[in-house]
């Protein structure tokens, strides 16, 4: 127990949970994870796994606030918090849901995600990290790109989610390298071949297929080293998504928010094209914008 905690963000996603006890200046005071994300719970198993993380943390005596975002808030999540509809702020904490929770210690409310109807769009967990950006930088104008499984591109402007665009490249590359005929003989990293990968299905992004069989058959009979076949793969993926983003992008400033390794890649790879984009970490946005919500939320209440 730490009687120092004056609640607890939570980021909870399919395959992990994050999770820090904030003090009552506002600052983390300690952090936790584990791997149970919400595609690895069985119904109904949600306040367990949270209580399995964070029990040591909670108080006696009294409820302690939890602030959580992610897919907790989908359909096979903890409670189904509705999206709300762009343009609109990227987060409204008169929208949290309150998740039903056995244990007196606790009080859970859920952040929704965004939707776009059309074309047809959604995000969970994202619309937390620009709201976290944004508590920093109100008058930012935009685009934030956020790399991950699903990749997100979104027009932010007057403190607003006007528009986005998500991108599958990441799940595809997880599947390619993993359980594809591409898995064999990919290793390590070559900047030079991802570069170029990317610099080839920007110019032709129709040659993407043929590209990605490619990296095969060049292992087979040309000898491709596994570091220049695994940085190829990414960058004719990462490329084939810029050249789809390219309409919806335009000039205006990029800013990346992601883990280290998929924002240096989508920076490099914006470099290409003249592009010098501000980069923010993954994990510093979150826990922003859920402090964000925390706020308002007691400010409401």
């Amino acid at each position: 127990m730490n009687p120092g905690v004056a609640w607890i963000a939570v980021d909870w996603g399919t395959s992990r949970l994050r999770a820090w006890a904030m003090g009552h200046d506002g600052t983390p005071i300690a952090d936790a994870a584990s791997e149970a994300g919400i595609g690895r719970l069985a119904k109904g198993g949600h306040e367990a796994a949270l209580l399995a993380l964070i029990g040591g943390w909670l108080p006696p005596g009294r409820r302690t606030e939890v602030i959580a975002c992610g897919m907790v808030g989908s359909r096979q999540g903890w409670v189904e918090a509705p999206y709300a509809a762009v343009p609109c702020p990227p987060l409204d904490s008169a929208r949290l849901a309150a998740a039903p929770a056995a244990d007196p210690r606790l009080s859970v409310r859920v952040v929704p995600g965004l939707k776009q109807v059309a074309p047809a769009d959604v995000m969970r967990g994202e619309e937390t990290q620009i709201a976290g950006f944004l508590a920093g930088r109100p008058g930012f104008e935009g685009i934030v790109c956020l790399p991950g499984t699903h990749s997100k591109w979104a027009r932010v402007a007057a403190g607003r989610v006007l528009a986005f665009r998500s991108f599958m490249t990441g799940e595809m590359f997880a599947l390619l390298s993993e359980q594809s005929t591409l898995r064999h003989g990919l290793s390590g990293w070559d900047d030079t071949a991802f570069g170029a990968a990317v610099a080839a299905i920007r110019s032709s992004p129709g040659e993407l297929a043929a590209t990605l069989f490619g990296i095969r058959a060049e292992g087979l009979v040309a000898g491709l080293p596994p570091g220049a076949a695994r940085a190829r793969l990414s960058g004719a993926l990462i490329g084939a998504e810029l050249a789809g983003v390219a309409a919806f992008r335009r000039n205006e400033q990029v800013v990346l928010i992601g883990a280290e390794a998929p924002a240096r890649a989508y920076a490099a790879a914006l470099a290409l094209e003249g592009v010098a984009p501000e980069v923010q970490p993954a994990a510093a946005m979150t826990l922003s914008g859920l402090a964000r919500a925390h706020s308002c939320e007691g400010m409401r209440a």
